[in-house]
């Protein structure tokens, strides 16, 4: 994990660099104690989920393709365990 401080007003970019055309603003907008406001600008191709989202339309996602009958491959990470379909 990439660790970076900013302070309000301050952004850091996602790509940009040759060879990754999509890019990724991210803007402190707001501090208030223990919360953080941030503000995203992108290509509008780009999802941006909160992660609790994220891990919720990917779950989805995984339940889809298991009940559609494609064989799934198991990853073993240090997060734990997952699995992926196999195409």
């Amino acid at each position: 994990m990439l660790v970076l401080s900013r302070k309000h007003q301050e952004s850091v970019v996602v790509g940009g660099a040759p060879g990754f055309e999509r890019t990724l603003k991210v803007t402190v907008l707001e501090i208030n104690g223990a919360s953080v406001r941030l503000g995203f600008e992108g290509d509008s191709g780009i999802p941006v989920h909160r992660l609790e989202v994220w891990e919720r339309i990917l779950a989805e996602s995984r339940q889809d393709q298991a009940t559609e009958g494609e064989p799934l491959l198991t990853n073993v990470t240090a997060g734990g365990t997952s699995k992926q379909s196999v195409k």
